[in-house]
């Protein structure tokens, strides 16, 4: 019943630390950017290109989407000329950061090898998102902001026009899932840690964009429904010709015990009725999850492609 100043509680609990209010303003600004515009755009644009397609089906593939195999072939390659090291410590194998030293060196001249002479000028802003896109070689770890990384440089490509409107399938079944295979072998050899992993609440350790596009490949499938996923008959048989199977396998290889213990998050899309509705619900997570977080994209580039 006094008449002191008090503060009330509530006002206490709005002094937010300065850094946090930077965090909060460039999360906002980073939304509201032509960087998130034109990369959202693209990873839809490709979304919709996929959509009811095999791995196996027929499309085009055009001289620049055989040079990005080709580069993705070197970087494989260099995995079989930079085996593991002994080490005392299981995870995180040393002989990464050898590995990343060369693609570091050579990442200009790689791209320079799938971009046309006149544009020859983009070649070092295209190769960051490059570099990027493996992992980080300090801590010896990858995820999704990484994957991130890879589709950001798929987009300047496409940007710069070396990628057309009808490389879309090929961008997708041909480019995306030969740096997949790449990832994973990385990720074996090396034993890289997942980035940013969000453990069992996260839907994997390592991607999420295989997902997206991969639940769009299997919309109106007359006979798969995601509940088939989490069977491994329908897996083995399918794989092939479905990403989002692919990734199953791949969980499920290097995970032991029940699915549904190990990814939780994947058992419960497998109980979604419909494949355009997971494809839906993905998208809204992947915003959510990966590009408004911002541990995730604290590390993303800017430059003259995506501002």
């Amino acid at each position: 019943g006094t008449t002191e100043e008090v503060t009330p509680p509530l006002q206490q609990c709005f002094i937010i630390p300065k850094k946090e209010i930077n965090m909060v303003s460039d999360m906002a600004k980073w939304k509201r950017s032509q960087a998130y515009a034109d990369y959202m755009g693209f990873i839809l644009t490709l979304n919709e290109g996929v959509k009811g397609k095999k791995l196996t089906c027929e499309y085009k593939v055009s001289e620049p989407i055989e040079k990005l195999v080709a580069l993705l072939n070197t970087l494989d390659r260099w995995i079989d000329e930079t085996p593991p090291v002994d080490q005392p410590s299981r995870f995180g194998n040393k002989a990464f950061r050898t590995w990343y030293a060369k693609l570091d060196q050579e990442a200009e001249k790689l791209v320079a090898t799938v971009i046309p002479k006149h544009l020859a000028a983009a070649a070092p802003e295209v190769a960051v998102y490059l570099k990027e896109s493996v992992g980080n070689s300090t801590r010896i770890d990858y995820g999704t902001g990484h994957e991130a990384a890879f589709a950001a440089f798929l987009c300047c490509l496409c940007k710069i026009g070396v990628l057309r409107v009808d490389d879309q399938m090929a961008i997708v079944f041909k480019v995306f899932n030969r740096y997949l295979e790449v990832m994973r072998k990385l990720q074996k050899t090396y034993r890289m840690e997942p980035a940013g992993s969000q453990g069992v609440w996260g839907l994997d350790d390592f991607q999420f964009l295989p997902f997206i596009w991969g639940s769009s490949q299997l919309i109106d499938h007359p006979n798969l429904e995601p509940r088939h996923f989490v069977d491994e008959k329908v897996v083995n048989e399918n794989h092939k010709d479905f990403m989002f199977l692919e990734c199953i396998l791949f969980i499920t290889e290097m995970k032991t015990g029940p699915f549904a213990e190990h990814s939780n998050q994947l058992w419960n899309i497998s109980a979604v009725p419909s494949w355009s509705k997971v494809n839906q619900g993905l998208i809204r997570m992947y915003k959510a999850e990966c590009l408004e977080k911002f541990p995730v994209i604290q590390h993303f580039k800017f430059g003259s492609l995506l501002p």
